[in-house]
């Protein structure tokens, strides 16, 4: 089972994402960034958060360690902000805690220019992303991070953020397992992912009893609220058949078809003639930042240091 944590101490909120998770100590000593039950993306995010996350792990993929983590708001009543304040209010009890990873930062379209992904790396991540519906790791929203980006080790790709996979379970009824998912602009889709060598790699380790000991680590009260099902552990074993459908039909899915790095400039530059053209004139000098951050984000501002 996840461990369990109780909060110390608040640092900040990151308002870099819509769920505004926060960065707390708590009394392992260890540092967690904290997604709340109260959030308005739900618990399915949540959810979805421990399969995915879990699932990265026992495949070998680099995710940081998930724990559960008992939360008093009074912990954080020196929070200058309502609505982050409301936040903490309505998530009272267990809510997700993931390991802190200091100074990372945000693999970001300017990042990938000078970053190297092996083919083999990449193509597991993709087939992950595949096999768990992950529609959210595409070229301008990554959700990977570089880490450690001081001291001698070398920069590795960390998977973080799952909350928007597992896209089935908003909609149960009538979800196909063997369905194709457009993954032509994912994240790591420059790198020639090499999808086939991870499908031969990773799909046999994919078993029901993988996936029902990942799906016993999710907390009843999160499972509990679902109108299809009438128990916690009947929503479990719904994961557990979808997914081990899914893995045993990846020939239908499995994705292979990506544009190379100059494909993407073409596209990103006609998406961006054609937003330019749809302006009045009086706007037509202005940048275009279709679907791209307003700035790299850096983790380790939250802590109060910075890169030198």
């Amino acid at each position: 089972m996840l461990t369990e944590v109780t909060a110390t101490r608040y640092i900040t909120p990151l308002r870099s994402g819509g769920s505004v998770p926060g960065v707390f100590e708590a009394d392992d000593l260890g540092t967690y960034v904290v997604k709340f039950t109260g959030s308005a993306q739900g618990r399915k995010a949540l959810v979805a958060e421990v399969i995915v996350g879990e699932l990265a792990r026992a495949l070998g993929l680099r995710f940081p360690e998930l724990v559960l983590v008992d939360f008093d708001p009074a912990v954080a009543d020196g929070e200058p902000h309502q609505e982050v304040r409301e936040l903490h209010a309505a998530s009272a009890g267990i809510n997700l805690g993931m390991d802190y990873l200091p100074g990372a930062r945000d693999f970001t379209p300017e990042v990938a220019q000078d970053f190297s992904v092996d083919p083999v790396e990449a193509g597991r991540v993709v087939w992950l992303d595949a096999l768990t519906v992950n529609v959210d790791r595409t070229v301008h929203s990554s959700n990977l991070v570089v880490w450690p980006t001081l001291g001698v080790a070398p920069p590795r790709l960390w998977l973080i953020d799952h909350g928007a996979a597992l896209v089935f379970h908003h909609r149960w009824e009538g979800s196909d397992p063997g369905k194709a998912y457009d993954f032509r602009h994912h994240a790591l889709g420059q790198y020639g992912p090499d999808v086939r060598a991870a499908d031969a790699e990773l799909a046999p380790k994919v078993t029901e009893e993988l996936l029902r000991s990942i799906t016993a680590e999710v907390p009843d009260d999160w499972l509990a609220d679902d109108p299809h099902f009438a128990t916690p552990d009947e929503v479990r074993e719904a994961y557990v058949a979808y997914l081990y459908a899914r893995v045993r039909s990846s020939a239908v899915w499995l994705p292979t078809d990506f544009p190379g790095a100059d494909q993407l400039a073409e596209e990103n530059a006609r998406r961006a003639a054609r937003t330019r053209r749809g302006r009045p004139d009086w706007l037509k000098s202005v940048p275009d930042l279709h679907g791209k951050p307003a700035a790299a984000q850096d983790w380790s501002v939250h802590l109060g240091r910075s890169e030198p």
